[in-house]
C-alpha cells in the first residue's frame, strides 16, 4: 500500500485517539466532577488499534509496544466495565 494510506491511517488513529480527552472532558464539565465515560475507553481502543496498525507498518519497536500495553489496558477497562453493568442489571 502507498505511503500516503497508511500516514492517513495514522493520522486517523491519532484523531480517533486525541477525541478520547474530549469526549471526557465534555463530560466532566456536565458533571461539573471528574468522569471517564465508556466512550472514553471505546475511543481509546479504536485510535489505540489504528495506531497500533501505523507503528506496525512503520516498524517502530517503541510506538508498538506502547499501543500494544495500552490496548490490554483499554480492553480491561471495557470488561470491567461490561461485568459492573451485568452485577448491576441483577
Amino acid at each position: 500500500m502507498p505511503d500516503s494510506f497508511w500516514i492517513t491511517i495514522g493520522f486517523l488513529g491519532q484523531l480517533l485517539f486525541t477525541s478520547r480527552f474530549l469526549v471526557q472532558w465534555i463530560a466532566s464539565e456536565r458533571k461539573r466532577e471528574s468522569v471517564v465515560p465508556h466512550a472514553f475507553w471505546w475511543f481509546s481502543l479504536a485510535g489505540g488499534s489504528t495506531l497500533l496498525a501505523y507503528a506496525l507498518w512503520r516498524k517502530d519497536p517503541v510506538f508498538i509496544l506502547g499501543q500494544g500495553m495500552g490496548l490490554f489496558i483499554y480492553v480491561r477497562n471495557l470488561m470491567l466495565l461490561a461485568k459492573t453493568a451485568k452485577r448491576n442489571a441483577q
